[in-house]
C-alpha cells in the first residue's frame, strides 16, 4: 500500500498520485479521471473533485469540501471544510475557502482573500 503525508498532523495516510498531473490524492478522497491535479498540488480528506476541474501548483482542497464543473484552484490556495466551488470558479494566490462557503458561477477569489460562510456568485475579490 502507497502512503502520502499531507502535513497536516495525520501522518501518512493511504493515498496516490493522480493519473492526470500526478498530485497526491488520499484514497479516502473522490476524484474523477477528468480532472488535471498538478504534482505539486493535493486533494485529502473526504474531498470531491470532478467535472474537469483543474488544480495547479501547491492548491490543497481537504475536508469534505466539493470542487466540480471546470473550477481551477492555483497557486498557494485552500478550499477546506464543508465549502463548494462551481461552476467555472477560480480561486488563485494564497486565498482561503472555507467553512460552509458557496462559490457559484464565475466567481474569482484571489490574493490574501479568506472566505468563511459566505455565499458568492459572480463576484471578483483579490
Amino acid at each position: 500500500m502507497t502512503t502520502y503525508d499531507f502535513g497536516d498532523g495525520a501522518g501518512p495516510v493511504p493515498a496516490h498520485q493522480h493519473a492526470n498531473g500526478g498530485g497526491w490524492v488520499a484514497d479516502t478522497a473522490v476524484v474523477d479521471d477528468s480532472v488535471w491535479i498538478d504534482s505539486t498540488a493535493k486533494v485529502y480528506g473526504n474531498a470531491w473533485v470532478c467535472d474537469d476541474a483543474w488544480i495547479y501548483e501547491q492548491a490543497q482542497i481537504r475536508g469534505d469540501c466539493f470542487v466540480g464543473h471546470e473550477t481551477q484552484c492555483l497557486g498557494n490556495c485552500i478550499v477546506e471544510g464543508t465549502s463548494r466551488v462551481d461552476g467555472e470558479s477560480r480561486v488563485y494566490g494564497n486565498a482561503i475557502i472555507r467553512g460552509a462557503s458557496e462559490l457559484y458561477g464565475c466567481t474569482f477569489i484571489g490574493g490574501n482573500q479568506v472566505v468563511e460562510d459566505e455565499i458568492l456568485h459572480d463576484e471578483q475579490r483579490s
